[in-house]
């Protein structure tokens, strides 16, 4: 095993700074695609939960995504105002609100996918980069949380 780095308040040596920077640089680089598609970096995480499965709870979206209501409610009204989701209660249980994908939801879908396949190629990966990489961060993730798994 290797020995861990000597503590240092130096910023370059800061594992906080690093995935920072990195989450920043990825973030950016995406938003002029997104822009095109009309969609913010956070509105397009909710739209891939809904590609995944359709018809998920405002609760389930913000277990997912690790974003309370008060942040999710905004955001789920600006895509409801795009005419991309439809917000209804839940006939099981009217305490919970139920998000739905409209047709012009479901057909930026493949807009999206090009997006992905323009992002791992401008990271340059190779599938075991981009697989032990991911594989690192849920790590990361996890342990930070204690064993809780947010992704």
């Amino acid at each position: 095993m290797t020995a861990l780095p000597a503590p240092s308040v130096a910023l370059d040596d800061q594992l906080c700074f690093a995935l920072y920077a990195a989450s920043r640089a990825v973030t950016a680089r995406y938003r002029p695609m997104l822009e095109a598609i009309g969609l913010t970096y956070p509105q397009y995480l909710v739209m891939m939960l809904l590609w995944e499965e359709d018809h998920q709870t405002v609760g389930q979206l913000g277990s997912r995504l690790a974003l309370d209501s008060g942040t999710l409610s905004p955001l789920l009204k600006r895509l409801t105002a795009a005419g991309l989701v439809t917000r209804h209660r839940r006939v099981e249980d009217e305490r919970s609100v139920a998000i739905a994908l409209t047709d012009a939801g479901r057909a930026l879908q493949d807009k999206a996918v090009a997006i992905s396949e323009e992002m791992i190629g401008a990271i340059g990966f190779d599938s075991g980069e981009f697989a032990e990489l991911k594989g690192r961060l849920q790590v990361l993730i996890e342990r930070v949380n204690g064993g809780e798994a947010v992704c």
